[in-house]
C-alpha cells in the first residue's frame, strides 16, 4: 500500500516535471540568460519541488514561477559574490608582490652571500653548499673527502667563519 502511494507520487512527480520543465526554463532564462545555467538552476529547482509537501501548494505553475525567479536571482548574488571574493583576492595578490626596492635589496643580499662563499675555501664551501641543499653528513663526507665524525666540526666553523665574514662586509660587525 505504502509503495502504491510512493509510486503514484513518483509517477505524479514525473508528470508535473515533463509538463512544468520548460516552463521553469523560460522563467528563469529571462533572469540568467544563459540556457545552461537556466537548466541547472530549473534542476534545483524542482528538486525542491520534489521535497515540498504539493497538497500545501495551492497553484503549482505560481509555486513553480515564484521558486524559479528566487533561484535565479539567488544565484546571480551568489556569482557577483564569487566575482566580488576573486576581485578581492585578485588585489591582495598584488599587494603581496614585492616592491622593487625590496627585489633590490633581496638581489644585493644575494650577492653578498654569493661573494663570501666565493671568499670561503673549497672544503668550507662544500660543506655549507651541500648541507644547506639538504645532503646528509655521509655524503658531505665523501664529497670532501673526510670523516663522518668531523663533518659536523668542520661545518660547525664553516659556518661561524661564514657568519663573521658575511657580517664584516654588511657592516654589521660591533
Amino acid at each position: 500500500m505504502n509503495s502504491i502511494l510512493v509510486q503514484d507520487e513518483t509517477d505524479s512527480f514525473r508528470d508535473l516535471f515533463t509538463t512544468y520543465y520548460p516552463f521553469v526554463v523560460r522563467q528563469i532564462m529571462r533572469i540568467v540568460k544563459e540556457q545552461q545555467t537556466a537548466e541547472d538552476i530549473s534542476q534545483e529547482v524542482f528538486l525542491s519541488f520534489y521535497h515540498t509537501d504539493r497538497s500545501v501548494i495551492e497553484n503549482i505553475p505560481a509555486w513553480l514561477s515564484r521558486a524559479s525567479v528566487y533561484a535565479a536571482y539567488n544565484h546571480l548574488r551568489s556569482e557577483k559574490r564569487r566575482l566580488t571574493r576573486q576581485e578581492k583576492e585578485a588585489e591582495g595578490k598584488e599587494l603581496v608582490a614585492p616592491s622593487s626596492e625590496d627585489t633590490w635589496l633581496e638581489k644585493e643580499a644575494i650577492e653578498d652571500v654569493r661573494d663570501v662563499l666565493a671568499k670561503l675555501d673549497e672544503r668550507e664551501r662544500t660543506l655549507l653548499l651541500m648541507k644547506y641543499s639538504g645532503f646528509a653528513y655521509g655524503e658531505l663526507a665523501k664529497a670532501t673527502g673526510t670523516e663522518v665524525g668531523s663533518v659536523g666540526t668542520l661545518l660547525s666553523r664553516a659556518k661561524t667563519k661564514f657568519r663573521n665574514m658575511y657580517a664584516r662586509m654588511r657592516g654589521e660587525e660591533g
